[in-house]
């Protein structure tokens, strides 16, 4: 062979080689875009499933709010209408002038309410009032005693259930309450509610649904029956078959008058997505819908709603059949791709690794700013705090001032008697007479023990510093705050009258802070009473619950309404003089160590502060 024809033959080998290369990866790029497009196809009907889901699920949710508003609407009138006099006169006395006006009243609520019917039953079963007494269809004279909302009603007091009625032979949710005792009832009342509005409210919203096509609503019991519905032919079927042993059972007691209970045409569509179902139509045709089904708040019932799912599936293969043709394109744009890659890659990995520096920079910046905003806060806590101490320590101070000159009196007293039992006992001591300058010694000891008693109750009361958190005994508080407080009560005549104590008290807080309370309760009370001919005050302690009561209370002219609505409040005060901080600190005191204040005040009758602490059962203090 000559050399021209062997070059020749070699280099239609290598274009062979080469066409067969191509070919090869043509058919690989051919087949991973195939495969490409049915995913995409599969993920973009899912996608779209998912988002009729979601529309269906929030539809479900306003019809579900709706009923359960229709619901609550009606629910408290029963309630209310068990404890009317006029009503609870007409069961006792069913004479025809109770009875009228009975009827009377039931009409007017029933027209003020929105109630379909409202009617009065006797323990006997017969309605003897109605909202409807006008009516060719009215309710009065009906016997009621096979009805299950009579009975619950009767035993349980209250009872709700949805039936057919028996007389107007309209469907509705029948409310009852007992009137009277369980031992000696005097009947029901009941309400009828009808849904017909927010039937009405479904069928616009069906009729209205767009190209899709209708969507039926429809609500179902715990067994599965259509209690309510957008499509009225619909009504007391069931969603499923149910055993004949129940439909005999619901026939039986007349629930749903002669209805059959047949099931819906409608079944699970199993090769289809999760909640789609298939309805059987008249036709022969089985429409595919998505059903989704949410429970009714404070009601024992489902709500349904059928979404037609064609349009949706259409949509997805539409979108499957663009998918395959961007598959057609990136096979034929796959050679182009294979060459830019790397470079593409590496233009890629420099923006990510720009972008996380910038992040990582802006992350550190954040976070310093966050660091310092905490720092900041944590300073105005401390600043707040402190400003809150010195607030409280303002408050016994001036407390302590208003004390001052009382406690002054009291100490004036036993330095008095010191004087006087020093001079006899040095006159004793002159005479040789040892026992009485002995015992005017001992009485001096127990006077300045007295005088050392109050300073140190001053002390203590004035200090800045309260002290950590421990046991407190109740007791001591008060005979502290009492201490504080007795030459003014003397001078003012005010009679304290606390009640016997019963047992040791303890609370967990402390004792300068619950003593700061308790003289600024007193002084408010002293206050209270001051000019009248025979002012009181009286303390009470006692424990309840796991808590320890501190009952103060006066005789003084009580706290107008209009003050008492602001009493905690900062700056509030009847007092010229006041700043309207005393109350505040002592409910921030209160509050601090767990519990509360409360107040209860009848104008010209007194006032009374009830303080309220856990109590403390750990170790004696």
């Amino acid at each position: 062979m000559q050399p021209s024809a062997l070059s020749s033959a070699r280099n239609r080998l290598r274009a062979h080689r080469r066409m067969a290369g191509w070919l090869g990866l043509t058919l690989l790029a051919g087949a991973a875009s195939v495969t490409l497009a049915w995913f995409s196809g599969q993920a973009a009907r899912q996608h779209a499933w998912e988002e009729l889901t979601s529309q269906a699920n929030t539809t479900a949710t306003l019809n579900a709010a709706l009923l359960r508003s229709e619901l609550e609407k009606q629910r408290s009138l029963p309630f209310v209408l068990a404890q009317d006099p006029d009503l609870r006169a007409a069961l006792a006395q069913p004479e025809p002038e109770m009875l009228d006006r009975a009827n009377r009243k039931l009409e007017r609520l029933r027209n003020g309410t929105g109630a379909n019917v409202i009617y009065l039953i006797d323990p006997t079963g017969l309605a003897i009032a109605a909202s409807n007494w006008r009516e060719p269809v009215s309710f009065v004279g009906s016997d009621y005693r096979f009805r299950e909302y009579f009975q619950r009603g009767m035993s349980d007091a209250a009872a709700e259930h949805f039936a057919l009625g028996t007389v107007s032979r309209q469907p509705g949710l029948y409310i009852s309450r007992r009137l009277g005792p369980a031992e000696a009832p005097l009947g029901v009342v009941v309400v009828k509610v009808e849904f017909e509005a927010v039937e009405d409210t479904w069928r616009v919203s069906e009729g209205s649904s767009g190209g899709d096509g209708p969507r039926p609503v429809f609500v179902t019991d715990e067994r599965g029956i259509i209690l309510l519905t957008s499509r009225p032919g619909w009504r007391f079927h069931t969603d499923h078959p149910l055993p004949e042993a129940d439909l005999a059972a619901i026939r039986e007691s007349l629930q749903f008058g002669d209805a059959p209970l047949t099931p819906l045409p409608l079944r699970e569509n199993p090769a289809a997505e999760p909640g789609s179902v298939l309805l059987d139509t008249a036709e022969g045709r089985a429409t595919p819908l998505l059903r989704v089904s949410q429970p009714v708040p404070a009601a024992p019932w489902r709500i349904n709603l059928l979404v037609p799912a064609e349009a949706t599936l259409a949509a997805a293969e539409q979108q499957r059949r663009w998918a395959v043709l961007l598959a057609c394109l990136l096979a034929m744009g796959f050679g182009a791709f294979i060459l830019q890659r790397r470079e593409r890659a590496l233009r890629h990995a420099a923006s990510q690794e720009a972008a996380r520096l910038e992040l990582e920079e802006r992350v550190a910046s954040r976070t310093a700013e966050l660091r310092g905003e905490i720092a900041e806060r944590e300073r105005m806590e401390t600043r707040l705090q402190d400003a809150r101490e010195t607030l409280r320590q303002a408050n016994r101070l001036a407390t302590l001032g208003q004390v001052v000159a009382g406690v002054a009196h009291e100490i004036n007293q036993p330095v008095a008697a010191i004087r006087s039992y020093a001079g006899n006992t040095a006159t004793f001591l002159d005479r040789g007479e040892l026992d009485p300058a002995r015992r005017n010694l001992d009485t001096i000891t127990r006077l300045t023990e007295r005088i050392g008693g109050i300073t140190d109750e001053l002390r203590t009361f004035s200090r800045k510093g309260v002290g950590p958190v421990r046991p407190v005994r109740i007791s001591e508080a008060v005979d502290g705050a009492i201490l504080l407080l007795r030459s003014r009560l003397d001078h003012q005549g005010v009679p304290l009258f606390r009640a016997p104590l019963q047992g040791d008290p303890q609370i967990l807080g402390r004792q300068v802070r619950l003593e700061q309370v308790l003289v600024n309760l007193i002084q408010n009370a002293l206050e209270a009473v001051e000019g009248r001919a025979d002012p009181k005050i009286h303390l009470d302690i006692t424990t309840r619950d796991g808590e320890v009561r501190i009952l103060l209370r006066d005789n003084g002219p009580g706290i107008a309404p209009e003050i008492q609505k602001a009493l905690f409040m900062p700056f509030s005060t009847s007092k010229p003089q006041g700043l309207g901080l005393g109350l505040v600190l002592c409910n921030d005191i209160v509050t601090e160590a767990g519990g509360r204040i409360e107040v209860d005040s009848t104008p010209g009758r007194g006032a009374a502060f009830t303080i309220i602490l856990p109590e403390y059962r750990g170790e004696p203090a």
